[in-house]
């Protein structure tokens, strides 16, 4: 869910009746969600997990839309029974489970104690999960096949944590809150329009950092074990960023925090358990490519980045998933004020991950899209992302 300001009119990519396939579980008496299928990167074809050189694990990144926020009044344009909580989730599930993926990344995720983790837990999954402080009860979850991976150590990110290094007098490595700060609404590219789902909270003057900052944004890491020969090690981190186009100041001390915590953590896991960990991070980074944020994600990565001063700067290389394969989709949320990308699955590219297959993505001129969502045929706002990585080596 978010903001949201001008439409995209692109060329599509392939027709919908070649990208999705109907779910047997319908979400109304009419139409049923669309579960939309792996298009192989290696041949051009459908690909599957059973067919395969080395081990293979699926991950599938979804923001979900909080069902807090699923109110006529904001969603206009979708039909009222796709709206009601019934229905919702149970296509929800539909998706999930047409999408056998080994993990999956939600964000907007409320109603898990009630609904999703126990439904999860059925169709063979575990889990972990961060709720949002706050006014916004949602939060963030990582949902993992028993039989897939082992879950070996977690770590929870509260955002709100930057006010304290503003209270204590000190910043991130490399000045990186006092540099986002001082670039307030200068560097995001300007999506604006539907806020009533995010409208800021009335907290006191926005100028003042110790305000500014604490926007009750999440994100959980996680190590995980494959359950391949190599026993290889993954780490999994699942994220929410601010979503107000005006506060890309915000937003860029979010992730410049997330990426500080992430290596961190990394250093932890590589210590306690002997080995160098593969990296996937996956999210709704509310911001669309090229922006400062995006560019910061991938910066490490870049042959121009300068050298860190000292190990405490050290970032992970990161590489965006569908960037590196053929572009980022057209668009991820679709909403009659929004059109555009800002789910991303990035991944440590020069390490043991390769990846086989892209989850496909509907293009602006499908008919399942068409009018925004969500719809009949899409239960949130925003779409899936996913790939199969391959391990290649250890």
């Amino acid at each position: 869910m978010l903001a949201r300001g001008f439409t995209l009119h692109l060329p599509p990519r392939l027709p919908v009746s070649a990208v999705y396939k109907n779910c047997f579980t319908k979400m109304s008496g009419e139409t049923q969600p669309l579960c939309p299928r792996f298009i192989s990167v290696e041949d051009g074809g459908n690909t599957t997990k059973t067919i395969s050189c080395g081990f293979r694990f699926r991950v599938v990144s979804y923001n979900i839309l909080a069902q807090v926020y699923v109110k006529s009044s904001l969603f206009p344009h979708s039909p009222k029974p796709c709206l009601k909580w019934k229905a919702r989730s149970q296509a929800i599930l539909t998706v999930l489970k047409s999408l056998e993926a080994d993990f999956f990344c939600l964000q907007e995720l409320d109603e898990y104690d009630d609904f999703y983790k126990g439904n999860m837990e059925h169709h063979g999954y575990s889990s972990i999960y961060i709720q949002r402080s706050g006014q916004k009860r949602d939060g963030c979850g990582i949902f993992y096949k028993h039989n897939s991976a082992e879950l070996m150590l977690k770590d929870e990110i509260d955002y709100n944590d930057l006010v304290q290094t503003v209270e204590a007098g000190t910043t991130l490595r490399e000045n990186e809150t006092n540099d986002a700060l001082d670039m307030k609404n200068g560097v995001s590219t300007p999506i604006e329009g539907l806020r009533q789902k995010n409208s800021p909270d009335d907290r006191g003057n926005p100028n003042d950092p110790l305000v500014r900052l604490k926007r009750d944004c999440v994100g959980i890491m996680a190590a995980f074990k494959l359950k391949d020969p190599s026993d290889h090690l993954v780490i999994m981190v699942n994220t929410h960023i601010y979503w107000d186009p005006e506060w890309a100041d915000v937003k860029l001390a979010q992730v410049k925090y997330l990426l500080m915590r992430l290596a961190q953590f990394k250093g932890i896991v590589s210590e306690k358990f002997s080995c160098t960990p593969s990296v996937i991070v996956a999210g709704d980074f509310n911001s669309t490519p090229g922006d400062k944020v995006y560019e910061y994600l991938v910066s490490a990565n870049s042959s121009i980045t300068p050298p860190a001063e000292c190990s405490e700067e050290l970032r992970v290389p990161l590489s965006s998933l569908y960037a590196i394969i053929g572009g980022e989709p057209q668009f991820t949320n679709c909403t009659p004020g929004f059109t555009g990308t800002l789910d991303y699955i990035f991944f440590s590219a020069s390490g043991q991950l390769k990846p086989v297959s892209l989850l496909e993505l509907p293009g602006p001129l499908s008919p399942d899209v068409v009018g925004g969502l969500p719809n009949h045929h899409h239960p949130s706002d925003h779409l899936p992302i996913g790939a199969d990585f391959e391990l290649t080596g250890t």
